[in-house]
Formats: C-alpha cells, sequence, structure tokens
C-alpha cells in the first residue's frame, strides 16, 4: 500500500461526515442486546423473498415446487450472510490499514464508526449462519489484476466497499419489508439496512472524491483498466449469489449443472440489472464507467 496524496476535499464532504458521524452516534444500539435468537425457524416457509431466489424467473422457479424453494430460500439466505461475513472482513482489513494514514486523514474519525459498525454487523450475520444452517459458506477473492499504483489500489479497495454495500443493500432493504418472513429475519435485514444506508452515503462521496485524485495521478489509459477491472468485479460479485454447495443442500440434482445454466440463462439478466441498478448508475453519472455493458466471465 503506497503513500497517498492529500484527498481533494470539499465543504460538502465536511458536511457528509460531520452529519453521518452524528447519526451514527444518534442510531447507536448494542446489536448483543438487540437481536433475540429464536432457538429455531420455521423451515416449512420462505427464509428469502421469493423475488430475490437465484432461480426467480426461470423454467427452474417454476419446475422445483414450493416445497423445495423454501428449502432453497434458508440454503440462499445462510449463503448470503455468509457472502457479508467474507466481505466484511476483507473491507475491515482494507479500512484499518487506512485509518489516520496519510491521504486518509480527513474521513479517518468517520472509519472509526464504520469499523465499529461492520464488525458488528460480521457478528450478527455469522451469528445468524452458525445457528440456523451451522455452517459459514466459504468464499473466494477474484484475483487482483497486476499491481496497482497507490491511487488505483485506494480507489479500488474504496469503490469495490461501496459496491457491495449497494448490492448487499438491494436485498436488505426488500427484505425488511417482507411480512412474509419471520421477524428475525426482517430484523437482520432492518437493522443492516439502517446502518449501510450512512455507509453508502459516506462511500459515494469518497470514492468520488478517490476516482478525482487517480485520474489527476494514472493515465487514460490506465483508467479505462481500471474501469475493464471494476466491471469484472461487479459481473463476479453477482455471479458469488449462484453457489452450487446451496443448490446441493437443497436437495437439487446436478447443482453445479444448475449453477451454469443459471448464469447462462438470458431470463436471469433483469433480475441481476435490478440489483446493481443503483451502484451501476452512480458509476455512470461519475464518469468511473464510460458505458453499462459488463463482460461474460
Amino acid at each position: 500500500m503506497g503513500v497517498a496524496a492529500p484527498l481533494p476535499v470539499t465543504d460538502r464532504f465536511m458536511e457528509v461526515l460531520a452529519r453521518l458521524s452524528e447519526r451514527s452516534v444518534e442510531d447507536y444500539y448494542n446489536p448483543y442486546q438487540t437481536f433475540q435468537w429464536p432457538e429455531t425457524l420455521e423451515e416449512n416457509r420462505f427464509w428469502m423473498t421469493p423475488e430475490l431466489l437465484t432461480v426467480f424467473g426461470t423454467e427452474h422457479y417454476d419446475r422445483l415446487g414450493e416445497e423445495t424453494l423454501q428449502r432453497l430460500s434458508k440454503w440462499e439466505s445462510v449463503n448470503f450472510y455468509s457472502l457479508n461475513v467474507h466481505g466484511i472482513r476483507e473491507l475491515l482489513i482494507e479500512v484499518v490499514g487506512r485509518i489516520h494514514m496519510p491521504g486518509f486523514e480527513v474521513p479517518s474519525d468517520f472509519f472509526h464508526h464504520f469499523i465499529g459498525e461492520e464488525n458488528e454487523h460480521m457478528w450478527f450475520f455469522s451469528e445468524f449462519c452458525r445457528r440456523y444452517g451451522h455452517k459459514i459458506y466459504g468464499s473466494t477473492a477474484m484475483r487482483a489484476d497486476a499491481a496497482w499504483e497507490p491511487e488505483i489500489e485506494n480507489f479500488l479497495v474504496f469503490t469495490r466497499i461501496l459496491f457491495f454495500e449497494e448490492l448487499v443493500d438491494h436485498y436488505n432493504s426488500r427484505m425488511a419489508k417482507d411480512t412474509s418472513l419471520c421477524h428475525t429475519i426482517r430484523e437482520v435485514n432492518r437493522i443492516h439496512h439502517q446502518d449501510e444506508s450512512r455507509h453508502i452515503a459516506f462511500g459515494r462521496e469518497l470514492v468520488s472524491l478517490l476516482y478525482q485524485r487517480m485520474c489527476q495521478a494514472v493515465s487514460a489509459e490506465r483508467v479505462r483498466e481500471v474501469e475493464a477491472y471494476l466491471k469484472r468485479y461487479v459481473v463476479y460479485s453477482v455471479n458469488s449469489l449462484y453457489n452450487p454447495h446451496v443448490y446441493k443442500d437443497a436437495g437439487i440434482a446436478d447443482p453445479l449443472g444448475l449453477r451454469n445454466a443459471l448464469i447462462a440463462d438470458p431470463a436471469r439478466r433483469a433480475h441481476e440489472r435490478k440489483a446493481i441498478r443503483k451502484p451501476l448508475a452512480f458509476f455512470l453519472k461519475t464518469g468511473i464507467f464510460s458505458d453499462d455493458v459488463l463482460p461474460v466471465l
């Protein structure tokens, strides 16, 4: 990790930091006291909003039947929270490595709130997985390209964090309002959405400033390479939702075949685009993406 140049801080950024830090203090809760974990959750109901399942909108959804779909929703739920555990752990490592370091003097006070809240999120997501799934699904990180310059590396860290948070929040906000889900699942999603709304607001401001700083430090060709990498990251992140171990645990035959079929199914593209609509619009608005064409991995 190289030394970064000072952020091109604006009055708006300072105002956002002050407002979000104040809200973090006002909205603080103790997660170890907030959640009441029932011994078990009902098996014969959905654990995830049906429209968010990876088979939704395809022939497989209609073919599986409600009992299998409910079983699938349990394991897709555990996979979703597992992805949160892994994603939060990685982002914490990156943010801790930058707190009170050159180039990040201004946002470091908010980093303290961010780190504390994300650590608590990781705890309650892992608690859900271990209590009700008796495991946390594994995850593999996308392999990095050749070593990036410090300005690019810093930009990519916070852009990946922002995209991850926005993707997750699409699911959180939908499930928090779904009255067909049990109280525990709705509360986990509601509380995470409440905190993530602050983190996303902060992330958009910081990523915009880091993008400016990166564009001033590296060539236009290098910026295009960064865009190509981020587009691959977007697709990789979406594809991580299609987990063959989930399909196996749900009792579905040929789980790897199903994963490959779903990833290749054109019927899934509209649902994936809906999940990433907000971060994609932000990337286009800021110039981080020159278009919305995503690669096939």
